[in-house]
This record gives structure tokens, C-alpha cells and sequence, in this order.
């Protein structure tokens, strides 16, 4: 017998699915059931789509859809261009609403990031938030190559 956490992974897997058929593509064309994940193309911006389950205690998990988009590496810049550059993106985050601008750890990429736990989500929901981070970062990657030049 399958667990809750089981079945809701499946459905929450199903509705991506469902919303990337949607979108004129096919589970052939965007998933990879080895690591699990979606991959797709949203003008510039290149989405990345999972459900990744996060330790909060004792052999216990919450369930969250990611949704990611690499917009452009950091720059190389001197101390003073680069905390001006870093500021750019604090403030960006401030007033780009749904989407949150991080660096992953160790590397200089900064990706458009969506996260929720899975736990409550319907399908309305999941596309919202999927079509949203897609509008997000095609436009932030463009706007990080314009600060860029």
C-alpha cells in the first residue's frame, strides 16, 4: 500500500505533466525519470521543474515543487562593481513579486527560484506558479544581460 507522501508526490508529478502537455510539449520531450525532473524552454529562459523532499526531523520530510531558471553567471567585477551588482539583485528580488533571485552555493549562477511544499497544491496552483517563474525569468535574464553591458 502506497503512503500519503507517495500519492501526493505521484499527483503533484501528474499535474506537471498535465500542465506541460498544456503548454504544447510532451513527458518525452521534458522529463527525466532518472533525476525526476522537467526541463523545458520559455523564450530565453530554460525551466527546471521537481519535487525535492526535505528532512524536518526525525525520519520525517515535507515535500517541495522547485522550479528553477539559470539567468546569468556573476560577473567578474571588482569589489566595488560587484557589491553594486549584488545590490542589483537584492532589489530586484524586492520588487519582483513570486520569484526570489539566489546564487547556488559554491558557483556564481544566479537562478530565478520558486519553492512550495506540495502538501495542499491543486492544479490551478501548480500552474500558476510554474507559468509565473517561466514569465519571470525570460524577462530577469534579459534585464541581467542588459546590466551586464
Amino acid at each position: 500500500m502506497k503512503t500519503i507522501k507517495e500519492i501526493r508526490i505521484e499527483m503533484v508529478e501528474a499535474m506537471i505533466g498535465h500542465y506541460v502537455e498544456s503548454i504544447g510539449l510532451t513527458t518525452e520531450q521534458t522529463y527525466d525519470g532518472e533525476k525526476r525532473v522537467w526541463h523545458w524552454k520559455h523564450g530565453s529562459a530554460n525551466i527546471e521543474v521537481f519535487i525535492q523532499s526535505v528532512e524536518v526531523g526525525k525520519e520525517k520530510t515535507r515535500e517541495y515543487l522547485r522550479i528553477f531558471s539559470f539567468l546569468a553567471d556573476v560577473p567578474q567585477l571588482s569589489t566595488t562593481a560587484r557589491e553594486k551588482f549584488l545590490n542589483n539583485l537584492l532589489e530586484m528580488n524586492d520588487v519582483n513579486l513570486g520569484v526570489k533571485l539566489t546564487i547556488a552555493k559554491d558557483t556564481n549562477k544566479i537562478y530565478a527560484t520558486y519553492e512550495r511544499d506540495i502538501r495542499g497544491m491543486d492544479y490551478q496552483e501548480l500552474a500558476t506558479c510554474v507559468a509565473d517563474l517561466e514569465w519571470w525569468a525570460d524577462k530577469l535574464d534579459d534585464e541581467l544581460k542588459s546590466f551586464n553591458n
